[in-house]
């Protein structure tokens, strides 16, 4: 485990270390309820894993992938942090009939499903795919066009399948990276230590050292 890099956070301003702040890991894939036995497994164990090296799960409070690995994380002792597309704990539940279950903390947005990706994103210093349709899609974007850390979890199938054929096409130069792996806890640890040794110099584009942006 890496549980002592992940209670230092890095400033994006100086890249100094600043105690006790622990890292968040994003977690992004489909809200599908229709999930396979093994891939509840799977994003379970991802949220687990996060837990386990004492960082913060972070997602966007839905079902299906992310809520498997919010319970997992919550299970062992995580803390985790749901980002709600509602208004309200009524909009969250009614309206987009959205869990509450194995969040420490719900923040809401009012910014609907799609809006709510980007402070999704911009709210974790890691992020990690799995699975996933158009709007994992459009997370896994946001975060590559602004030079996250990213970890696809392998073996899920949907867009993770595709991830190494898009940025092909992308042909674009951000600052990403993107560490792959099909076991959960693996990952994780790639993940925790590339940030820490590396990517915490240049955590996304908005911190003033990021790659040139090319449209």
């Amino acid at each position: 485990m890496i549980k002592k890099a992940a209670l230092i956070r890095h400033s994006e301003q100086k890249g100094e270390k600043m105690e006790g702040m622990k890292l968040k890991v994003g977690v992004m894939g489909s809200a599908s309820s229709r999930l396979t036995g093994h891939h509840k497994m799977m994003a379970y164990a991802l949220g687990q894993a996060i837990a386990e090296a004492d960082c913060i799960t972070i997602t966007g409070a839905c079902p299906g992938f992310p809520f498997e690995a919010a319970r997992g994380a919550k299970e062992s002792g995580g803390y985790v942090v749901g980002i709600s597309p509602g208004l309200s704990l009524w909009e969250h539940t009614n309206k987009y009939g959205s869990p509450t279950e194995y969040h420490d903390v719900l923040i809401f947005t009012g910014s609907g499903l799609m809006g709510r990706e980007v402070v999704n994103i911009r709210s974790s210093d890691i992020v990690i795919i799995l699975g996933g349709r158009s709007g994992t899609l459009g997370e896994f974007s946001i975060a590559y066009d602004e030079g996250k850390l990213i970890g696809v979890l392998m073996g899920t199938d949907g867009i993770t399948k595709e991830i190494k054929h898009i940025v092909k096409v992308i042909r674009k130069t951000t600052g990403s990276k993107i560490l792959y792996d099909n076991e959960p806890g693996r990952l994780v640890r790639k993940l925790l230590a590339y940030y820490t040794k590396e990517h915490f110099r240049h955590p996304s584009c908005h911190n003033g050292g990021g790659a040139r942006r090319e449209g």
